[in-house]
C-alpha cells in the first residue's frame, strides 16, 4: 500500500481515487500484495505497461499506457478487457486465456490488431508481450502486459522498401545506368551489377569493392587526364561531379559514359564518400554526331544553291538563314533574325509584305509575294519570295521554310514584253473599235427591222381600228343629222373599236415591262383552282383541262390580274393548237434555278414558284419558238391573233423579277412554264371576289377636283363624274389647282394626270396634302415610267387609273379609292 501511495503521476493518483468496490478487484485496501506489488511496478516505469486482473481480465495502467488507450482513457480503468477491447478481442482473447492456462508468458512482434479509431476500423500493428502474475498458491491471477505501438515504424519502413524496390526496378529495366559509391579515406569503390558491366570490371570485385585505379583501366587513355581533372577539381571544390567519356571495350570498340555524383564530406571538411552513378550515353553520342554531320551537310546543301533559304518558328520568327542571303544582303551574320527582315525590303513593299506573311502565318497557306529587296550594292533588287509550312501528324505547323529568288532579269524582261505587249494591245483595240463599230452598225440595222415589224403592226392594228372607229361616228353623224334613233350598232362598234385600241396600248407597255404592276401575296393553287371552271368553260368541250398543284407550294408577290391574264392567255393558245381537242394542264411546282441556269438565261438564281401550262397540240419548230416572245409574231390565220400575247406574257415574267422558257415538239405538244420568285415575307394571299359588285354613285357633298392640262379628256372626266352624282371643279394645271386650294376649296378627293407641264401629278399631290391632311388622290396617266411607278411597281398606297378608261371603270375607281 505504501509503494503504490508515494508514486506520482495522473494515472497513480486516479488508482488510488478509483472506487473499487463494485470492480470485481475488491476495495483498493484490501487488494492482495501480489496485484500491490505489480501495480506499484507498472506505475514505477515509463514504458507503457498495463495489468489485466481477474476472470474478467479488469485493466490497470500507468501513464505511459494510457495514450494507447485513446478516446477510451481513462473510461477503461477498472473496466473488463471484453468491454475495452471489444473491437480486437477476437485477436487478445485467445492469447490471453493461453497465458492463463499455460501459465508461461510470450513476445508477439509486428501484430496486426484492426482497432477502432475516429470512428472507423484502422489496421494498427503492434509489439507487446503477455506474462502470468502468479499467486502464492501458484495459480495466475493476472496478466502483465507491455507493449508499443509500431504502424508508423512499419509505414515508413515499408514505403522505404517500395522506394527502393522502384528505384531498382527502374535501374533493372535498363542495363545502361549503374551507380557507386566510393569510400575516399579508405579509397574502396563499390558498385553494382550494372556498373561492373558498364566497366568491364568483375561483378564480384565491384560488389566488395576496389580501389578506384581498377576503374579506370577500361577508360580511353586520351580520357584519363581529364578523368582525373574533374574528380581532383569535384574533391577540391565540393561541386558536383559531371563529365562524360570514353570506356574502351576488350573488342577495341569504344563506348561512351557521363558519370554524375557530389562529394560528402566531414564536419571539418574531409571528403568522406562520394556516391554517383553512370549511363552508358553511346546512343545519344552516335545521334549527336549524325545529327552534326546531317547539319553540315545541309548547310553545305543550302549554301551551295543559288536561293537564298531562310526558315522560322511557328510564329514567324526568322531563326536561319544560308550563306546566301548574307552574300546577297550583305549584312552581319544574325542582324535579320526575329522580325527585322522586313527592313530589308523596299518601303514601298514592307507593309505589303508584311500583311501577306501575316495572314499565311494566321491560315497555313503557302507564301507567294514579289517584292524589291536590298542588295549589298545599295541598289533594290525584284525578289521572289515562296514558303511552306512544315505540319506535325495532327495537322499543326511546327516551322516554315522559304525562299528567295533574285528575279531582277525576268522583271526586266517583263518589262519589255509588256512594252511589246501594249503595242500589240493598241493594235488590238483599234481592230477592235473597228469591229465594234460594224457591230453596232448590224445591231442598229436590226433594231431599225424590229422597229419597223413592230411599227408596221402597231400601224396596221391601230388603222383597222381607227377605221372602225371613224366609220362608225361618220354613219352615227349621217343617222342622227336624218334624226334615226337606232344607232345603238354604230356606237357599240366606235366602243369596240376603242376598247381594241386601249387593250393593244397595254400589251405594248406589258411587253416593255412599262405596264405598272399592283403585286399582292398570291396563292398560285388557290388562284388556279378559283380559274378552273372558268378555264373549261372558255376552251370548250373538246378540251380537257386538269390541274396538278404541288403540295406545300410556296407564295409569289406579283400582280393577281396580270397573273390570271397570262394563265388565260396561254390556255388560250393551247386550245388553238389542238383543233381537233386534246388536253390542257396547269401544273404548280417549287423549283429551283441553278446559278449556271441563271447565267446563262439572264435571271437570277434562288427559289421560285413554276406554273405551267401544257397542252397536246401541234407543237412548234425551233424556229417558231426562237421568234415566239417577238411583238405581232403569230402563227395563227389572219384575224386569229394579235401577236401580242406571249409577248406581253414575257413582259410581265420579266418586269416581275421572273423567268419563262417553252418547251415544245412538233406533233406532241408545248409547255410554257412561268417561274416567279418565292416569296418569303408576310401577308394574306389575294383571295378573288367571287363576283364584281356593281361601282357605287357619288354624292353633291362629295367634292372631286379634276386636274387635267388635255382640254378634251378633261371635260369628259367632268362630265362624266358629274353625270356620276359628284361636285365637280377643275383645275388645266397643277398650279391652278394649288390656287383654287389656297381660296379655300376643300376637294374629297383630287383626280389628277400624272404627267402635266410645269407640275407632275406627283407634285400636286405632295403639296396639295400637305394643305389638306387626309386628302383621297387618285392618279390617271396614258404612260408613266417614274412618276408614281418605281421599278414596274406602283408605290404604297398609291392609285391609278390608266386612260383610256370608260365611265364604267371610272366609277368604280373613283368609288374604290373613297371608301379605301
Amino acid at each position: 500500500m505504501k509503494a503504490i501511495s508515494v508514486v506520482e503521476g495522473e494515472m497513480a493518483e486516479r488508482i488510488r481515487t478509483f472506487d473499487w468496490n463494485g470492480s470485481g478487484i475488491g476495495a483498493f485496501g484490501s487488494w492482495p500484495s501480489e496485484l500491490h506489488t505489480t501495480v506499484a511496478l507498472c506505475l514505477s516505469t515509463d514504458i507503457p505497461t498495463a495489468i489485466y486482473w481477474g476472470p474478467e481480465f479488469r485493466l490497470l495502467y500507468n501513464d505511459a499506457w494510457a495514450p494507447i488507450a485513446g478516446e477510451k482513457h481513462p473510461w477503461a480503468l477498472g473496466r473488463a478487457a471484453c468491454e475495452v477491447w471489444s473491437d480486437i478481442w477476437h485477436v487478445i482473447e485467445p492469447q490471453l486465456a493461453s497465458v492463463i492456462e499455460r501459465g508461461k508468458g510470450f513476445r508477439i512482434a509486428e501484430q496486426m490488431l484492426p482497432m477502432l479509431r475516429g470512428g472507423r476500423i484502422q489496421n494498427t500493428h503492434w509489439d507487446y508481450s503477455f506474462a502470468p502474475i502468479f499467486a502464492a498458491d501458484g495459480s495466475v491471477v493476472g496478466i502483465f502486459n507491455q507493449g508499443t505501438e509500431t504502424t508508423a515504424r512499419l509505414t515508413a519502413e515499408r514505403a522505404l522498401r517500395a522506394s527502393e524496390e522502384r528505384l531498382e526496378y527502374a535501374l533493372g529495366a535498363s542495363e545502361t545506368v549503374g551507380t557507386w559509391d566510393w569510400d575516399i579515406p579508405n579509397d574502396r569503390v563499390v558498385a553494382d551489377s550494372r556498373f561492373a558491366k558498364i566497366y568491364g570490371v568483375d561483378p564480384a570485385v565491384a560488389a566488395r569493392g576496389a580501389p578506384i585505379a581498377e576503374f579506370f583501366t577500361s577508360v580511353h587513355p586520351d580520357d584519363v587526364a581529364p578523368l582525373q581533372d574533374a574528380i581532383s577539381d569535384a574533391l577540391g571544390t565540393g561541386a558536383p561531379f559531371s563529365h562524360e567519356y570514353r570506356l574502351m571495350d576488350p573488342n577495341g570498340s569504344t563506348r561512351w559514359v557521363a558519370a554524375q555524383g557530389r562529394v560528402t564530406r566531414a564536419p571539418d571538411g574531409t571528403p568522406l564518400r562520394f556516391p554517383g552513378v553512370s549511363f552508358d550515353v553511346t546512343d545519344r553520342r552516335l545521334i549527336e554526331t549524325a545529327l552534326r554531320e546531317s547539319e553540315e551537310r545541309f548547310r553545305a546543301i543550302t549554301d551551295s544553291i543559288d536561293q537564298m533559304i531562310w526558315s522560322t518558328r511557328p510564329d514567324g520568327h526568322h531563326d536561319y538563314y544560308n550563306q546566301r542571303w548574307y552574300d546577297f544582303t550583305g549584312v552581319p551574320q544574325g542582324s535579320t533574325d526575329g522580325e527585322a527582315w522586313n527592313g530589308m525590303f523596299h518601303p514601298d513593299d514592307q507593309d505589303r509584305a508584311w500583311s501577306t506573311w501575316r495572314h499565311c502565318l494566321a491560315t497555313g497557306e503557302p507564301y507567294h509575294i514579289e517584292y524589291r529587296l536590298r542588295h549589298r550594292s545599295g541598289d533594290y533588287r525584284w525578289v521572289l519570295g515562296r514558303a511552306q509550312p512544315v505540319k506535325n501528324d495532327a495537322g499543326e505547323i511546327t516551322r516554315w521554310f522559304g525562299t528567295c529568288t533574285d528575279i531582277q532579269e525576268i522583271v526586266d524582261a517583263r518589262e519589255v514584253l509588256a512594252k511589246s505587249r501594249e503595242e500589240l494591245a493598241r493594235e488590238i483595240e483599234e481592230r477592235t473599235a473597228k469591229l465594234v463599230e460594224a457591230q453596232d452598225q448590224l445591231r442598229q440595222a436590226q433594231k431599225m427591222e424590229a422597229v419597223g415589224q413592230l411599227t408596221g403592226g402597231i400601224a396596221h392594228d391601230f388603222n383597222n381600228m381607227l377605221a372602225v372607229i371613224l366609220g362608225s361616228v361618220n354613219l352615227l353623224e349621217k343617222r342622227l343629222a336624218r334624226g334615226e334613233t337606232d344607232v345603238g350598232r354604230y356606237i357599240e362598234a366606235a366602243k369596240d373599236g376603242a376598247n381594241r385600241a386601249a387593250s393593244l396600248t397595254h400589251r405594248l407597255l406589258a411587253f416593255s415591262r412599262r405596264q405598272p404592276l399592283q403585286p399582292e401575296v398570291i396563292d398560285a393553287n388557290r388562284m388556279i383552282a378559283g380559274m378552273s371552271e372558268m378555264l373549261t368553260r372558255t376552251l370548250g368541250e373538246l378540251v380537257s383541262v386538269e390541274t396538278v398543284l404541288a403540295a406545300g407550294l410556296w407564295k409569289v408577290h406579283a400582280d393577281n390580274s396580270q397573273l390570271e391574264n397570262a394563265i388565260l392567255n396561254l390556255a388560250v393558245n393551247g386550245r388553238d393548237a389542238m383543233p381537233s381537242g386534246g388536253k390542257l394542264t396547269v401544273e404548280t411546282a417549287n423549283s429551283y434555278l441553278s446559278d449556271e441556269y441563271a447565267h446563262d438565261h439572264a435571271v437570277a438564281a434562288g427559289q421560285y414558284v413554276m406554273i405551267a401550262v401544257s397542252d397536246t397540240g401541234t407543237g412548234m419548230t425551233p424556229e417558231v419558238i426562237a421568234r415566239a416572245f417577238d411583238p405581232f409574231f403569230t402563227t395563227k390565220e389572219v384575224g386569229k391573233g394579235s401577236g401580242l400575247g406571249l409577248s406581253q406574257i414575257f413582259g410581265f415574267v420579266r418586269q416581275s423579277n421572273g423567268h419563262v422558257k417553252i418547251y415544245s415538239e412538233e406533233g406532241v405538244g408545248t409547255a410554257v412554264k412561268i417561274y416567279l420568285p418565292r416569296y418569303d415575307g408576310e401577308g394574306n394571299s389575294y383571295d378573288s371576289p367571287d363576283k364584281v359588285k356593281p361601282a357605287g354613285r357619288g354624292s353633291i357633298t362629295e367634292i372631286v377636283l379634276v386636274v387635267e392640262d388635255d382640254q378634251r379628256v378633261r371635260a369628259f372626266s367632268t362630265e362624266a363624274l358629274r353625270e356620276l352624282g359628284y361636285t365637280v371643279l377643275e383645275a388645266s394645271s397643277g398650279a391652278e389647282a394649288i390656287g383654287l386650294i389656297h381660296a379655300g376649296l376643300r376637294p374629297t378627293l383630287l383626280f389628277t394626270d400624272v404627267v402635266m407641264p410645269g407640275m407632275t401629278g406627283r407634285e400636286l399631290a405632295d403639296t396639295a396634302s400637305n394643305h389638306i391632311p387626309g386628302l383621297k388622290i387618285l392618279y390617271t396617266t396614258g404612260y408613266t415610267r417614274n412618276a408614281v411607278v418605281h421599278n414596274g411597281v406602283l408605290d404604297k398606297e398609291t392609285h391609278l387609273l390608266q386612260k383610256p378608261f370608260s365611265l364604267d371603270q371610272l366609277a368604280e375607281k373613283i368609288r374604290k379609292v373613297l371608301d379605301f
